[in-house]
């Protein structure tokens, strides 16, 4: 069996990115705490040695009080690995060494990695390694882990460790009556003053002014607003040009493709289902959503990696407490833009079941990557594509952000009632963020894997749809039945069959809710066969669709049943299908009811 090396620490302190550059995987990181909330595993080989390397979640004390640092707290206890690299934060290592003191008090073999050590040379803060390791009789190396400094050296001097004796814990001293926490403390503090020399004690002066202005009571929630305005404006104007372009482009490929296949003597059925099922849809999602999320996606990483998405916890943290919900709710909306599924996941950071099952109820309210561009590319279509679309889409995702502390409230008031948690949220530094890596992570990690997937779903299930409305039966065919019997009930509401079968048809994606609500008035006749492969513009107009109904589908998108993935994840962490159950129908009621109002409202409107 090949030995097994655990990287355990602090959160926010590089061990995903140590964890990459070894493993050559490509596990999210940001400068925010709580993305890692479960054991993460990967191969890697040093000097033609192989093992396995486990990222275990960050956690400040063995002590846990939440599911991911029990899990870190298990893994050590149990002894999973063989060997232990504690990654410790060059800029804060007295925050940092209470854990390794623990860690090592447990398991002999133990490494110390001081990471950041690039970062605390420019706050002019010097770690010696060296003095260190002879205090505590344990190997340590300095690292600096987004260039890849160290990394290998770590992982060596783990590896040495399994070659030589079993080496007994470093026992931790205690004055009488001290605890272990305490000690912990009382020690880091003495190697931090032998081993840690600064020029100057805490945040530059700049980090100091940019934390006033962004988590200020004043001007922090009007920066937050401008800064997701100002990402929405440059990924609206940006994704017209593209977007148009690959319309023109697919509809060109299309064009030949019906030509080889004519050519080829298909049979009619055949090409058509090909054609208008599978390349179609494909075609709609692609040309919808590659060009938004090229743009939004990098955009939202730079934040991320900037530092700012913990500030915007810090903001919100008054408003979920007002709510009698926990204040790291707030970070798991942030991991809900990306994916809902990973949001439910990340609620794990949360210490109470309670306030835990809040969240996870709560976070399909949050527009994941699936709805952007569909929600984008309407914007742009129906209300201008410039200012006017940048306001609406702040106002869509502060819609969101409302109905999600609404529903913590009603929650908390009803099936979860409770007071809300004290914790810790860590405001990390500012650090530049790496623009060329993140554009290239952001566009492989994200759109392209984001895109993929939407693919992968979108051609089997237009070929489905296409004959589910195109089969020969005695009358319509099953879609048009299913668009025509929704319709009376969808009207009501502002909507309408086809885009009701859409959205319910689309439960394994929320991609391909665009695509299948074309297909839908094609099947029922609405369209020409035709319609549906031309400009989506034009195509929804021609369906009858008005702004009034653009916006309705926009709500209702935000507020309705999460996607398959994530029901069966919140099934997976809830372990009860009465919570899953209750996730999916309490914001579509909620979705239904909001999508009436404005039905209401159009009505008053178009009467003048």
């Amino acid at each position: 069996m090949t030995p097994v090396v655990g990287l355990m620490g602090n959160p926010n302190v590089g061990k995903s990115t140590l964890f990459n550059g070894a493993t050559g995987l490509r596990q999210h990181t940001g400068n925010w705490t709580g993305k890692t909330v479960g054991l993460q595993s990967g191969t890697s080989r040093v000097d033609g040695r192989a093992f396995t390397l486990v990222d275990v979640p960050g956690t400040y004390s063995l002590t846990p009080v939440s599911e991911e640092e029990r899990a870190a707290a298990d893994f050590v206890m149990e002894g999973r690995a063989d060997a232990y690299i504690v990654v410790l934060d060059g800029t804060s290592l007295r925050r940092s060494l209470p854990l390794a003191l623990q860690i090592m008090a447990l398991q002999g073999r133990t490494v110390l990695c001081v990471n950041l050590l690039d970062e605390a040379q420019k706050r002019g803060i010097q770690v010696d390694t060296a003095a260190i390791a002879q205090a505590l009789g344990v190997p340590v190396v300095g690292a600096a882990a987004r260039s890849g400094r160290g990394i290998e050296a770590a992982l060596r001097a783990a590896l040495s460790l399994l070659d030589e004796p079993e080496r007994p814990p470093v026992p931790l001293p205690r004055r009488p009556g001290e605890r272990e926490a305490e000690a912990c403390h009382r020690r880091a503090a003495e190697l931090c003053a032998l081993t840690v020399h600064q020029r100057h004690e805490g945040p530059t002066g700049r980090q100091l002014r940019l934390d006033k202005l962004l988590t200020g009571r004043l001007l922090g929630v009007p920066a937050m607003v401008l800064l997701l305005g100002l990402v929405f404006f440059l990924t609206l104007k940006g994704a017209n040009y593209p977007s148009a372009l690959l319309q023109r482009g697919f509809a060109l490929l299309g064009t030949w493709l019906r030509t080889g296949l004519a050519t080829l003597h298909a049979p009619a059925f055949l090409a058509d289902a090909l054609m208008d099922g599978v390349f179609d849809t494909t075609a709609t999602v692609v040309s919808v959503m590659l060009p938004p999320m090229a743009l939004f996606f990098p955009l939202f990483t730079l934040l991320e990696d900037l530092g700012y998405l913990p500030r915007v916890a810090f903001d919100l943290d008054r408003c979920f407490a007002r709510c009698h919900a926990c204040g790291k709710q707030a970070l798991t909306v942030c991991m809900g833009f990306g994916c809902n599924a990973v949001g439910v996941t990340g609620c794990r950071i949360i210490d109470t079941r309670r306030e835990r099952l809040m969240a996870i109820l709560t976070n399909s309210v949050t527009p994941c990557n699936g709805r952007f561009p569909a929600l984008l590319a309407l914007s742009t279509l129906f209300f201008g594509g410039g200012l006017l679309s940048a306001g609406l889409m702040v106002g869509l995702v502060a819609f969101s952000l409302l109905m999600t502390l609404a529903l913590s409230f009603l929650l908390s008031r009803t099936v979860l009632k409770g007071q809300p948690s004290a914790y810790t949220l860590e405001l990390p530094p500012f650090r530049m963020p790496q623009v060329g890596k993140v554009i290239v992570r952001s566009l492989l990690d994200r759109t392209l894997r984001i895109l993929l997937r939407a693919v992968t779903v979108a051609a089997p299930c237009g070929l489905v749809i296409y004959l589910l409305g195109h089969l020969p039966l005695n009358g319509p065919s099953l879609l048009s039945r299913l668009v025509r019997f929704l319709d009376p009930a969808a009207r009501l509401f502002g909507l309408d069959g086809a885009i009701l079968s859409g959205f319910l048809l689309g439960l394994p994606a929320n991609e391909i809710v665009l695509p299948l609500t074309l297909m839908g008035y094609e099947a029922a006749g609405v369209l020409p066969a035709t319609a549906a492969a031309e400009a989506l513009g034009p195509a929804l107009r021609l369906a009858g669709w008005t702004p009034w109904t653009a916006l309705s589908f926009m709500v209702f998108s935000l507020l309705h049943f999460p996607c398959s993935t994530t029901l069966w994840t919140i099934k997976k962490e809830t372990g009860s299908w009465g919570w899953c159950l209750l996730s999916a129908l309490l914001p579509t009621a909620f979705g239904l009811l909001f999508c009436l109002v404005l039905r209401l409202v159009a009505a008053v409107v178009w009467s003048f």
